[in-house]
């Protein structure tokens, strides 16, 4: 794979990891809020439906594909073990995942107590708590892969 197919792909997956976090973040959000007042369930369901088909599509191919290419551009770049900056990039990869992972298990249990609700008055308090941590917990993970961003294109200095 020559340098620029690597470069294309690290930057796609950076972008797909940086606007489908946000776009999911904004439309789950939203959704939700806008579900609520209008006690809309099929609108929740609909919602986290889609949030969790879209973190599985495109949040997670970006989850795996940066790590493969950002190694391999580190490499040609003629990164060498310990590398402070690449001990960056992971710390904070690891954090963000660390965000994430819990992000996607309360999706799938929003999105299935939401289909077994018949009206939004039957989405209980923990529904709501868990609603509230899944946005809680999207704050350091984006302020996380924002992290990723600065690393990635400061990573010139570093040398």
């Amino acid at each position: 794979m020559t340098s620029l197919v690597l470069l294309w792909l690290h930057l796609v997956g950076a972008a797909l990891l940086f606007g489908t976090g946000l776009g999911i973040a904004f439309f789950a959000w939203f959704g939700y809020r806008r579900g609520m007042e209008e006690g809309d369930i099929g609108l929740i369901r609909g919602v986290l439906r889609l949030t969790v088909v879209a973190d599985t599509v495109f949040t997670a191919t970006a989850a795996v594909l940066q790590p493969v290419t950002g190694y391999f551009l580190w490499r040609m770049s003629g990164g060498q073990w310990p590398d402070p900056w690449l001990l960056w990039v992971l710390a904070l990869y690891v954090f963000v995942g660390a965000c994430w992972l819990p992000v996607v298990w309360l999706q799938v249990q929003l999105r299935n107590a939401a289909l077994q609700a018949r009206t939004v008055g039957q989405l209980d308090a923990r529904f709501h708590r868990r609603f509230s941590t899944w946005f809680a917990l999207g704050w350091p993970a984006f302020l996380g892969v924002m992290g990723l961003f600065v690393l990635m294109v400061t990573r010139g200095y570093f040398r």
